[in-house]
C-alpha cells in the first residue's frame, strides 16, 4: 500500500524580518560608533538616517510578502547589512574629511543611490511576475549590453578618469553602464545558452579525455574573447573585460557540465593577458605595479605608480587581527579609500575578523544565489541565477584579489560595500532578479514534496516460505 506524505514548506517572512532587524542595528550601531568615536556625539543627521534605512527595508519585507511571499528570506538581509557597513565606512571617511579641513559629502548621495537601487529592485520584484518573461529578450538584452559597454566611447558623453574611459555623463550624473551590461549579458547568455546547450555539450570531438566544442560553436565565445579585449584596448578598463570573459565562461560551464570550456576559456584569458601585457603601456604598468610594487621607481612612477597599492597593504597590515576600531584609524591616507580600496579602509578599522565576517556575509548571499539556481525549476532560470551569483563572487574576488596582490589592480568595486551609485544600483537589481527567481524556486508544486511507500511486512516461518514461494510461481506463470 503506498501512502503520500506532503510537508508544507514555509514562505520564510518571520525569519527574513528577524534577520532584517539584525542587519539594520548592524549597519546603524556602525554609523552611530563613527560619530561617537570622531566627534563625541551621534551624527548630526543619525535619526533621519536610521528612519530612512528602517523604513526602506521594512517596505521591502512587507513587499514581499504580498509579491514574493517564497522568495529567499536571507538574500534581502545580508544585501542591508553590507549595504549599512559600506554606508557607515563612507560615512567615516567623510567625517574624517571634514575634521581635517576638507569639505567631501559623500555618504548623503550614497545614501540616495541606496533609496533608488531598493526602489528599482522592488519594482522589478512588482512588475515582473515571471523570470521566463526575460527569455522572450534574448537578443535585445544582447543589443542593450553591447550599447552600454559602448556608450563611453561616444564623443561628448564619455568621460576618461585616472586612464580608464569607462564613464558617461547624463543629466548631471556620472554613471559607469558596463555594471548595468553585466546583467544584461547574464539575461542574453543564459537565453542563448538554454537554447543551444545539447549542441555546446554533446557536439564535437574528443581530444586527450576533453570534449572539445566544434569549430562553428566557438563562435559565441570568440566573439565575447574579442569584446572583452576590445574593452580593455579602447577603453582601458582590465576588470570589466575579465568580469564580462568570466561570466561567460562560467554560464557555459554550468549549462553544459564540460570542463573543455572552461580550459578553453583560461586559455583564452592567459592568451588575452600576455598579448596585452606585451602591446598596451597602461596594462604593463599594471603588471608591474603588481609584481614589484616596493621597487622605488615604480612606487614613485606618475601616474601609475604603486603608491595606492602599498599603502592600502600598510592598512591591512596596521588593523591586525582585531582592527583600530571605527573612526580610529587613517583609511584617508590611501586614494580613492572610498570605492577602489574600501576593502582596505574596512580592514584597517575593523581588522582580519571583521573582513572575514564581511566575507562570510558575500559568501552566504553567493550560496543562496546558486542555491536558488539548483531549486528552480526551469533552465533559463537555472542558468540566470547561477550567473548573477558567479558574476557577484567573481567581481569580489577580483577587487579583493587586486587590493591583496592576488592579481594586477582591476578598479571594480566592491559590491554594495564601495562607494559609487552604478554598482549600487546595479547590484540591488541583481538582488530582485535573485528574489523573483527564488521566489519561483521555494514556491510549493501541485505535485508532492515527498512520498513514502509502506508495504505489508513479509510474513515469517515456514508457511510465509511457502506463501512466498507460491507467489513467485504465480507471478512466473500468469505474466
Amino acid at each position: 500500500m503506498a501512502t503520500v506524505e506532503t510537508t508544507e514548506v514555509r514562505p520564510g517572512r518571520g525569519a527574513e524580518l528577524g534577520l532584517l532587524v539584525l542587519a539594520l542595528a548592524l549597519g546603524i550601531g556602525a554609523y552611530a560608533l563613527v560619530g561617537l568615536q570622531l566627534t563625541g556625539e551621534l551624527p548630526g543627521r543619525f535619526y533621519v538616517y536610521s528612519i530612512g534605512t528602517v523604513v526602506l527595508a521594512g517596505a521591502a519585507h512587507v513587499l514581499l510578502r504580498f509579491k514574493a511571499p517564497y522568495a529567499d528570506p536571507v538574500i534581502l538581509p545580508i544585501a542591508v547589512a553590507l549595504n549599512g557597513i559600506g554606508l557607515a565606512m563612507i560615512f567615516r571617511l567623510d567625517l574624517g574629511s571634514q575634521v581635517t579641513g576638507g569639505t567631501q559629502d559623500l555618504a548623503p548621495r550614497q545614501l540616495q543611490w541606496t533609496a533608488l537601487g531598493i526602489l528599482c529592485a522592488f519594482a522589478l520584484v512588482w512588475f515582473l511576475r515571471d523570470h521566463r518573461t526575460l527569455r522572450r529578450y534574448t537578443y535585445t538584452a544582447m543589443i542593450a549590453g553591447i550599447v552600454l559597454v559602448a556608450l563611453p566611447l561616444v564623443p561628448g558623453l564619455g568621460t576618461r578618469i585616472n586612464g580608464a574611459q569607462i564613464w558617461i555623463n547624463l543629466f548631471g550624473f556620472s554613471l559607469q553602464p558596463a555594471e548595468f551590461a553585466k546583467v544584461a549579458f547574464a539575461i542574453f547568455f543564459a537565453g542563448y545558452l538554454v537554447t543551444n546547450r545539447d549542441t555546446l555539450a554533446l557536439a564535437g570531438p574528443r581530444v586527450l579525455g576533453l570534449q572539445l566544442p566544434r569549430l562553428r560553436d566557438l563562435g559565441p565565445i570568440i566573439i565575447v574573447w574579442l569584446v572583452s579585449l576590445a574593452i580593455l584596448v579602447f577603453e582601458r578598463d582590465l576588470g570589466t573585460s575579465l568580469l564580462f570573459f568570466g561570466l561567460f565562461v562560467a554560464m557555459l560551464y554550468i549549462a553544459t557540465e564540460r570542463v573543455s570550456w572552461v580550459v578553453i576559456g583560461l586559455l583564452l584569458i592567459a592568451v588575452g593577458a600576455v598579448l596585452a601585457a606585451s602591446t598596451f603601456g597602461h596594462v604593463q604598468a599594471r603588471v608591474d605595479v603588481w609584481l614589484h610594487p616596493f621597487d622605488p621607481e615604480i612606487f614613485g612612477r606618475s601616474p601609475g605608480g604603486s603608491g595606492q597599492l602599498v599603502g592600502g597593504l600598510f592598512s591591512l597590515g596596521n588593523g591586525g587581527l582585531f582592527g583600530t576600531g571605527w573612526g580610529a584609524g587613517y583609511p584617508r591616507t590611501v586614494p580613492y579609500a572610498f570605492s577602489d580600496f574600501i576593502y582596505a579602509s574596512l580592514g584597517e578599522e575593523l581588522g582580519l575578523t571583521g573582513l572575514i565576517g564581511i566575507l562570510l556575509a558575500y559568501l552566504v548571499l553567493v550560496e543562496r544565489g546558486l542555491r536558488t539556481a539548483i531549486g528552480v525549476r526551469d533552465g533559463f532560470g537555472k542558468l540566470l541565477a547561477g550567473g548573477l551569483a558567479f558574476v557577484m563572487a567573481w567581481q569580489l574576488f577580483v577587487v579583493v584579489g587586486g587590493i591583496t596582490r592576488i592579481i594586477p589592480l582591476t578598479g571594480l568595486t566592491m559590491p554594495f560595500v564601495a562607494q559609487g551609485g552604478s554598482s549600487l544600483l546595479a547590484n540591488w537589481l541583481v538582488v530582485g532578479l535573485l528574489l523573483r527567481i527564488s521566489d519561483d524556486a521555494r514556491r510549493p508544486s501541485s505535485l508532492p514534496v515527498r512520498c513514502r511507500l509502506y508495504t505489508a511486512p513479509r510474513p515469517r516461518g515456514r508457511g510465509g516460505a511457502r506463501r512466498r514461494a507460491a507467489a513467485g510461481s504465480n507471478k512466473r506463470g500468469g505474466g
